[in-house]
């Protein structure tokens, strides 16, 4: 067999591969129905036909979008995330990749695997933490799928799952060392009124700081009540005012700089809140770790399922979407019914 022979055959073989594929692009439009001509053909072929879309363009073009729904659809703190999120992945891919953008087509498996642990090693992010990046980026994949950008969702084999994190509050005796206190100092009494204050109406951070006088009003039984908005949910809390609330707000009723921005509490910035609170848990000798969140907690714990609340009115109360972000509150009931139990049966023994 000559030499020329031999190359004509490897060519052949080569045009049989290339009609073969050709034919199965074909049939491939003809199942779904679409109309083609010659050129859709050489450009399916070629790879022409795909739409090669960045994925740090799709992410802020849906961070885009986001930002102009807050107040409608998103919350602040939702847009924040996601810029967050973008700002992560964008940092992954210049430390793992060397790059400043990446094709969508390119994000598989590993790149997801990979980031996780970017975000658990290099950003010192918790578990928990870094499952919600994902999630977000997740979404990111699947309007990228939804479009065609991509063939297949490389989020079909991961798994994320969040861990159960023990959630601290305070104690009914912890509650009332921070009343006792007899606080000389401006900044910390005004502190530990507005923590005293979300202890007993289970008020985040960003929506007692927006509280204003028109969130305050009369309820069917005659006493008074919150009604206002989650900011994170954007859900709708109805808290009965309890008479310590009521005093606190009475407190400040006739403080001018309030009036004048229609707030009920000189709430501070949440670093100097939380930095302020754990200046007061030294104060009241309590070694817990106070963040101004605990207050929320100690709210669905201590103040009303332990006496006896219903959970699904703490769950309305609290603004919660869903009845098992609540339950994770029962739980942490139950470990302390264990524990008041295991001294009953110790006695008894």
């Amino acid at each position: 067999m000559t030499r020329n022979s031999i190359v004509a055959q490897e060519i052949n073989r080569e045009l049989g591969v290339i009609k073969n594929r050709i034919y199965s692009i074909q049939h491939q439009f003809q199942r779904e129905e679409k109309e083609y001509t010659a050129i859709d053909l050489r450009d399916a072929y070629l790879g022409k036909d795909k739409t090669h879309k960045m994925l740090l363009e799709i992410f802020q073009e849906h961070n885009d979008k986001v930002d102009s729904l807050i107040g409608k659809d998103f919350a602040a703190g939702t847009a924040e995330r996601y810029r967050t999120c973008k700002k992560h992945v964008a940092d992954f891919l210049k430390k793992k990749y060397k790059k400043n953008d990446i094709p969508i087509q390119d994000v598989d498996n590993k790149f997801i695997t990979g980031l996780e642990y970017y975000l658990k090693t290099t950003r010192k992010c918790a578990h928990n933490s870094a499952i919600k990046y994902i999630t977000n980026f997740k979404k990111i994949i699947r309007i990228a799928h939804a479009n065609d950008w991509i063939d297949k969702d490389p989020f079909l084999h991961w798994k994320g799952k969040l861990k159960i994190v023990e959630r601290e509050f305070l104690t009914e005796e912890e509650i009332q060392k921070i009343i006792d206190l007899d606080l000389k100092m401006e900044r910390l009494d005004q502190v530990r009124d507005i923590f005293i204050f979300c202890c007993f109406t289970g008020l985040a951070y960003a929506d007692v700081k927006k509280l204003n006088r028109g969130d305050i009003s009369m309820g069917a039984d005659g006493e008074e009540w919150v009604k206002t908005k989650r900011s994170k949910t954007d859900t709708r809390s109805n808290i009965p005012i309890l008479p310590i609330a009521k005093t606190i707000i009475e407190k400040y009723k006739d403080n001018e700089l309030l009036k004048e921005k229609d707030l009920v509490l000189p709430v501070l910035s949440n670093q100097k809140m939380n930095a302020y609170i754990k200046e007061i848990a030294t104060l009241a000798c309590i070694s817990k770790n106070l963040t101004f969140h605990l207050a929320r907690h100690t709210f669905a714990t201590t103040v009303t399922l332990t006496n006896g609340v219903p959970i699904e009115s703490v769950s309305k109360m609290l603004g919660h979407t869903n009845l098992k972000t609540t339950q994770h509150y029962a739980k942490i009931l139950d470990m302390k019914v264990s524990k008041d139990m295991e001294i009953l049966r110790n006695k008894f023994k």
